[in-house]
């Protein structure tokens, strides 16, 4: 009995570790708002360890999926937060990480959503403009991006499911903005790939058992990314459903390779 209540103890205690290490470390994610006009973005922001503003870093904004959407400024973090909190990432790749959270009842992207079927249907509307949430996103990246302690040569997004949308139409919408780019189980309207930069470098995700938005989206916007010049490589994830994230931000070299890569000159105006 004694050995069990033992075993049991122990188990207890390794499973704590992990919440309670989380608990603290979110908090190194700082609470902020950004305001314009009469909207509010909440976001938070994860400075690198020992950051001096005298120096230049890369930034990364990370898009999260329609589930995180809300207003408690903490459930963007659900998926991706604990990745850029390791230790090892944080000595390897000193950046400053950024998480906008949506409210609950906008998108990313400019979409009509068909919650009633599977897989669900979506209509992209590239023809008008950005979500609030989305413009509110592309003001903050350009007043951000102005400080001295950003690198503008090294500005990468990517997001998943809902994020992943928005991080293809940001890249349509402010080509001019991001290094490089990773889209996990998105997708968009093929056609405004046409105005992705040349050589453009982007890693696309998709489970092949997706119910929610079909991996074909995936497939579509990685093939018209390269026919019109661009640098896409896709990686299908052959047992995962929705939830390809878990595999994704898994990838052993998805931070060495999305770093990797430096902005060349562009002078292409947002839309």
């Amino acid at each position: 009995m004694r050995l069990l209540y033992l075993i049991l103890a122990l188990l207890y205690t390794l499973l704590m570790i992990p919440f309670s290490i989380g608990a603290q470390t979110y908090e190194d994610y700082q609470r902020k708002t950004f305001i314009q006009g009469k909207d509010t973005l909440n976001y938070r922001v994860l400075f690198p360890k020992d950051f001096d503003r005298n120096k230049e870093y890369p930034l990364v904004l990370f898009l999260h999926g329609a589930g995180e959407r809300g207003n408690d400024n903490k459930a963007q973090l659900t998926h991706g937060g604990d990745l850029f909190l390791k230790k090892e990432v944080r000595k390897e790749f000193p950046a400053i990480i950024i998480f906008p959270q949506a409210p609950k009842e906008d998108y990313w992207a400019r979409v009509d959503v068909d919650r009633k079927v599977k897989p669900f249907e979506f209509n992209f509307k590239k023809e008008e403009g950005p979500t609030t949430s989305l413009q509110l996103v592309m003001a903050l990246l350009n007043s951000v991006s102005a400080e001295d302690y950003v690198d503008n040569n090294r500005i990468y997004v990517g997001g998943l499911s809902m994020g992943g949308m928005g991080t293809y139409e940001l890249i349509y919408r402010q080509p001019e903005m991001f290094a490089a780019a990773f889209a996990i189980c998105g997708g968009a309207d093929p056609a405004i790939t046409e105005d992705y930069p040349d050589e453009f470098n982007i890693w696309i995700f998709h489970g092949e058992k997706d119910d929610i938005v079909p991996p074909s989206f995936s497939k579509e916007m990685a093939r018209m990314i390269n026919h019109y010049g661009g640098n896409a490589k896709l990686s299908l994830y052959p047992n995962d459903n929705h939830n390809s994230w878990d595999s994704a931000l898994s990838e052993p070299y998805l931070l060495s390779w999305l770093f990797s890569n430096q902005k060349g000159n562009r002078n292409t105006a947002a839309k």
